[in-house]
């Protein structure tokens, strides 16, 4: 894929432009955004990166070429990412309940943390187009760590955690913690001594979290296109309205009780594909005599196709399974509903 200067520049200076509009948006007026609000900036964003897609397919795919159809491997790759920031917010919604991030502040810790979030695979990104072109074997390393994070999603699918980790209990241990909450604000003076706020544990907490995401993000997305451009693209786009989409779903994203195993099978999928890519471009002396090995390479179509199935599929069983259990009274993962107010001991 043929990338000029020009475009490289257009498209980090209008992702710098959309970012310092919704810096400017959120420091001007800090507020909790309507559902009207969400669904207008996510519905523009989603149209951007639909539009964009059919700008490569019109401009960009070449026929002539082995895996030129670049259009349909940036669909793949934005859906691809998609579908990991949404698990990313269930993390997201863990961190501000535990550190109970006042709603009119958490426009402005979301914001925080997607900027820490390009910033990190923007850094994977390059060190992934580095390494690719560098040993051809990185496919193997790739796929296998895919197929351990899928592995892992599934045992652990509950998300049960108290938001804080080992970087913010240092933090905590370091450092003198005030309870005073003063937008982004990261230090503060109380009793003559220097404080960090909150928001200082929230940023600490997003970011880590966000360093971790990246790991598992910028594999499978290599796993779909080798084009540095449309990595950074398709992650841009599935980060742009994030902070909208968090709001707007809200409590639909407790009702999406299979997500993690959708996303297991997911990058299962394009562990597969890339260790299958592995053994098709084999130098390892120690595989095959270092010769390739001549095996089945997943087409970008199928890999489309598989990626919609799973996602769909993911959601509409999460969507019925839950919305039955509600009506039998229970909460969407099958937990009892606890009433507020009523103990076991009210009837003694």
């Amino acid at each position: 894929m043929n990338v000029s200067t020009t475009e490289w520049a257009i498209t980090i200076g209008v992702t710098l432009a959309v970012l310092l509009f919704d810096i400017l948006i959120v420091a001007r007026r800090p507020h909790e955004p309507s559902m009207k609000e969400c669904a207008t900036y996510l519905s523009i964003y989603v149209g951007l990166a639909i539009a964009f897609g059919i700008w490569v397919t019109l401009y960009h795919n070449d026929s002539t070429i082995k895996d030129g159809d670049f259009g349909l491997q940036f669909f793949a790759g934005w859906l691809t990412e998609y579908s990991l920031s949404i698990d990313n917010l269930f993390i997201f919604i863990i961190i501000m309940a535990s550190f109970k991030v006042p709603r009119k502040y958490q426009q402005e810790a979301l914001l925080v943390g997607i900027v820490i979030a390009l910033i990190f695979r923007g850094v994977f990104i390059a060190l992934g187009a580095v390494a690719i072109e560098q040993v051809s074997w990185i496919f193997y390393i790739f796929g296998a760590f895919l197929l351990y994070t899928g592995y892992n999603l599934v045992k652990d699918t509950d998300h049960d955690d108290d938001g804080e980790n080992a970087v913010v209990r240092m933090a905590r241990k370091r450092f003198t913690v005030s309870e005073q909450w003063d937008g982004l604000k990261l230090f503060v003076h109380e009793n003559g001594k220097r404080a960090i706020t909150p928001m200082f544990l929230v940023i600490i907490a997003l970011g880590t979290t966000d360093l971790l995401f990246a790991l598992d993000s910028i594999p499978a997305i290599y796993g779909l296109t080798k084009e540095p451009y449309l990595v950074f693209t398709a992650n841009v786009f599935a980060l742009m309205g994030l902070r909208q989409l968090y709001f707007l779903l809200g409590g639909l994203l407790k009702k999406l009780i299979y997500l993690s195993q959708g996303l297991a099978i997911l990058l299962a999928f394009i562990g597969v594909k890339l260790i299958l890519h592995a053994l098709h471009e084999n130098e390892l002396p120690f595989i095959n005599g270092g010769e390739h090995v001549k095996v089945y390479e997943i087409p970008t179509l199928l890999s489309l196709g598989v990626i919609v199935g799973i996602l769909s599929i993911t959601a509409i069983v999460s969507l019925t399974v839950s919305s039955r259990r509600e009506k039998a009274g229970l909460n969407p993962d099958g937990t009892p509903k606890v009433e507020s107010g009523v103990s076991s001991d009210d009837n003694d």
